[in-house]
């Protein structure tokens, strides 16, 4: 059982990095809504490569704790808690988090960003 307790310690953990990001939102939120100079100083902050590699990592964060959210769920409601259960289920959570993950980086605008890409 020690990989699930793995798993889950990593929900927990991605659960306060995904808080932390929170902030990191709110602070993009408000240069947006005081207007054109603070936006534009908020993205040049924001697209530095230290940027976004945190941001990167909240992205992937959210993905996993979504994903291992779900699985947490079914065991609330009394489903996989044999080992075997376990270690497949918590597999398919981690493959189905890096691969939105890398759809979302391959797919999406956000994703362009993250990459440095125009």
């Amino acid at each position: 059982m020690m990989y699930t307790m793995v798993l889950s310690g990593l929900h927990r953990m991605s659960g306060l990095y995904l808080t932390a990001c929170g902030f990191i939102f709110v602070g993009w939120m408000l240069a947006a809504a005081l207007g054109p100079e603070a936006y534009a100083c908020a993205v040049r902050l924001l697209s530095g490569l230290a940027a976004r590699i945190v941001l990167a990592l909240g992205l992937a964060a959210f993905w996993y704790h979504l994903f291992a959210g779900i699985r947490h769920m079914a065991w609330d409601a009394g489903f996989g808690f044999e080992k075997r259960t376990a270690r497949i289920s918590g597999f398919i959570m981690f493959a189905c988090a890096a691969l939105a993950f890398g759809a979302t980086l391959a797919l999406t605008p956000a994703g362009r960003f993250l990459l440095g890409m125009p």
